[in-house]
This record gives structure tokens, C-alpha cells and sequence, in this order.
């Protein structure tokens, strides 16, 4: 009864991500419901941008899991977010989000990735950090040495890193979210196609358009102090001026 009830979980999750990527199993008949489109998204690091970005979600529609040591300090958080919304350990984020968002200073990733590598495998990750030096030790010296994108995949082997949500604050979030006079884009890069796809739809979902720039290595293009950083333009503007950068 419980591999029967596995499987069935499993079954769900997989249709689940080939509804939001045009791909549906043989036999299956996709009816084009609300619900389709519905994931369960995990956030590591319920600061500033993780609290947002899973507020932002919840109001689309999306079932999301903030995450603490405390748990039980994210009350007041869940319950502005809405019924869609829990709290629980960082292990029960991962265990149940079909996305992982990490959202945490970067000097934690070398923990995050001692402690839940393992359990990230095969998960879509959308990274947001941005490397400090003055904060973020010897991990943040490789990250603005070789890429913050690949230092996470290189922490993370066999997660579907995506990078995205790392060029704005969180006051600039919420005044560009569904802007009237036109949506900001919002640069991405990653090197699996299908996580790209799915993280492209939390993109739209969170009021911006997906400018997914290429492999995690382009992802320099929007780091801190590079030219894409912290611009508010659109999203063709915005890969019209990645093509321009060598």
C-alpha cells in the first residue's frame, strides 16, 4: 500500500512538471484547469526575497513551504501569505517542493551544501544569491572568481540550478511586480532546459518576464558589478544587450 501510494504521489509530480512544459504522458488527458499549472514550491531562506517571492507565488496560485530552524517564528509570515502557505524545517521544504528557492546569504551555501546535497539531487533550484566578499569568506572568493551559477551547480552536483531573482532588492521587487507601464525582465540562466522552463513560468507568475540569457556560465552578465545587474528594463532589451557582451 505505501509503494502504491508512492507511486501515485510520484506519478502526480512528474505530470505536474510536464503539464508546465507542453509535455504530456501517453493516455493522459490534459484538460487545461487552473490546477495544472500548480506547484509546490520549497523556499530556503525566508528573509527578505524568499518571504516576497513566496508571498508573490502563493498569490498565483502555488502551494509554498517557508523554511527556518524555527519554524514557529514564521507565523505571522504564513499567515499574511495565505492558506496555501506552511512552515516547516528546511528538510520538509525540500521534501516537498517540486522547486527549491534559496534565498540565503551566500556564505551558507558551502553548509546547504554539506547538509542537503544529497537531497537536492534532481531537484529544479532557483538561486538567488549574490557572492559579498566582505561577508561570504573563502566560498564567495571562488563565486567572483569562477561564477556564482557554477559554484552552486559545483555545490549542488545533480540539482537543476537556475539562477534568477539575484539583481533586485526586495523594495525593487515589489514596486516592479505587474508593473502597469510594462513588466521588467528578470535575467536567468541555467544549463537544464526543462528547469528553465519551469522557472521561467514562477517568473511571470512572480509579475516579470523570463530573460533567460543561456548556460549558468552567462550568469556572469547579471552578477553584482557586472553589466546586467540591477537594471530595470525589458526582458528583450535585456537579452538584446546580453548578446552584445562577449
Amino acid at each position: 500500500m505505501g509503494l502504491l501510494l508512492f507511486s501515485r504521489r510520484r506519478f502526480v509530480n512528474i505530470l505536474t512538471i510536464g503539464l508546465l512544459l507542453g509535455i504530456v504522458p501517453a493516455g493522459v488527458n490534459a484538460q487545461g484547469s487552473a490546477t495544472s499549472s500548480q506547484l509546490k514550491i520549497g523556499i530556503i531562506g525566508s528573509g527578505n526575497i524568499g518571504s516576497t517571492l513566496g508571498e508573490f507565488w502563493v498569490k498565483a496560485g502555488h502551494q509554498v513551504l517557508f523554511s527556518s530552524r524555527n519554524p514557529e517564528n514564521l507565523k505571522p509570515l504564513v499567515e499574511k501569505a495565505g492558506p496555501r502557505a506552511r512552515a516547516g524545517t528546511v528538510s520538509e521544504a525540500i521534501a516537498f517542493g517540486d522547486v527549491i528557492l534559496i534565498a540565503v546569504p551566500y556564505g551558507s551555501m558551502a553548509q546547504i551544501s554539506k547538509d542537503y546535497a544529497k537531497d537536492l539531487v534532481g531537484k529544479i533550484v532557483i538561486d538567488t544569491g549574490n557572492a559579498v566578499l566582505a561577508r561570504d569568506g573563502e566560498i564567495g572568493k571562488e563565486a567572483r572568481e569562477k561564477g556564482v551559477g557554477l559554484t552552486t551547480q559545483r555545490l549542488l552536483p545533480g540539482a537543476r540550478v537556475v539562477r534568477a531573482f539575484n539583481t533586485l532588492g526586495v523594495n525593487r521587487l515589489r514596486s516592479n511586480a505587474n508593473r502597469p507601464q510594462g513588466r521588467i525582465g528578470i535575467p536567468m540562466a541555467g544549463d537544464d532546459q526543462e528547469a528553465l522552463k519551469v522557472a521561467s513560468m514562477l517568473v511571470r507568475d512572480a509579475g516579470f518576464d523570463p530573460a533567460v540569457l543561456g548556460g549558468l556560465d552567462r550568469s556572469r552578465l547579471f552578477e553584482q558589478t557586472n553589466p546586467l545587474y540591477g537594471q530595470e528594463i525589458s526582458a528583450q532589451e535585456m537579452i538584446e544587450r546580453a548578446k552584445a557582451i562577449k
